[in-house]
């Protein structure tokens, strides 16, 4: 594998600050999705990004930085991977004993996996979503941890130029089968993306021949790039840095 199953660092964090501005949506009329719009002077028409998040979902980390990305210009679509059955960022809320590899198998209620048997058709929705309803012709995607493999896994179904950090989950063969440019941001601190799989991560892409970059924050951990504590200064800038580094890849890849 590319990077590892994911852990217990997958799922605690700190939620941050901000008013979210977009809006609750539905994706084919069954799957929820959060909508965030481009002001009207700042659009680059046409070119939107579909955001795979990571377990814990649409909540309000995420939905700041989808309002992020359309503040820079792209239509964003926040998509709903888990058929309504994320994570709480709150262990507290989780029941005793809680095992993230049984949830993405079964899901809170036994009978909702989140698989990527489950996930594909989801992504795929999204991908048609932002074709046929919002009239994307460039197509971009951001996955974080969770939302990485779904990434990489979609560029044949139309995505055009990816984002991901700290992924995981992610196998070898679907690295290996992207085609075209993919960045990624990565934690010196991580058990799921350590070292040996960013340096084979870099082999492959090396091999597959398309735009690659691969940055490297010191000081921080996996997840850094959604639940950081903002009021820690070298993950702050981590973040905001990695966040600047997905513009940039998008700005000069995808428009």
């Amino acid at each position: 594998m590319a990077s590892n199953p994911p852990g217990k660092c997958c799922t605690v964090g700190v939620k941050h600050e901000g008013t979210p501005a977009g809006k609750m949506v539905r994706v084919a009329d069954k799957h929820d999705a959060y909508l965030a719009s481009p002001p009207a002077d700042k659009t680059h028409e046409g070119a939107g990004i579909l955001l795979i998040p990571d377990v814990i979902g649409i909540w309000q980390n995420s939905k700041l930085i989808a309002d992020q990305f359309a503040a820079n210009g792209y239509l964003t679509l926040l998509l709903d991977v888990f058929n309504g059955d994320p994570l709480s960022v709150n262990p507290a809320d989780r029941p005793q004993g809680f095992n993230i590899m049984d949830w993405l198998a079964k899901g809170s209620d036994g009978n909702n996996p989140h698989t990527k048997e489950a996930v594909d058709p989801i992504v795929v929705d999204g991908i048609k979503a932002l074709k046929a309803e919002y009239g994307i012709k460039k197509l971009g995607a951001v996955g974080y941890c969770f939302g990485a493999k779904y990434v990489v896994r979609h560029y044949k179904d139309g995505i055009e130029v990816g984002y991901v950090a700290h992924p995981s989950f992610v196998d070898e063969d679907e690295l290996k089968a992207i085609s075209g440019p993919l960045a990624i941001s990565a934690a010196e601190t991580d058990s799921i993306f350590p070292t040996e799989k960013r340096h084979r991560s870099e082999e492959i892409l090396k091999q597959v021949g398309k735009p690659y970059q691969i940055n490297l924050f010191s000081q921080v951990e996996h997840g850094f790039a959604v639940r950081c504590d903002p009021a820690v200064k070298v993950q702050k800038f981590a973040k905001e840095q990695a966040f600047l580094q997905a513009v940039t890849w998008f700005d000069e890849y995808l428009l």
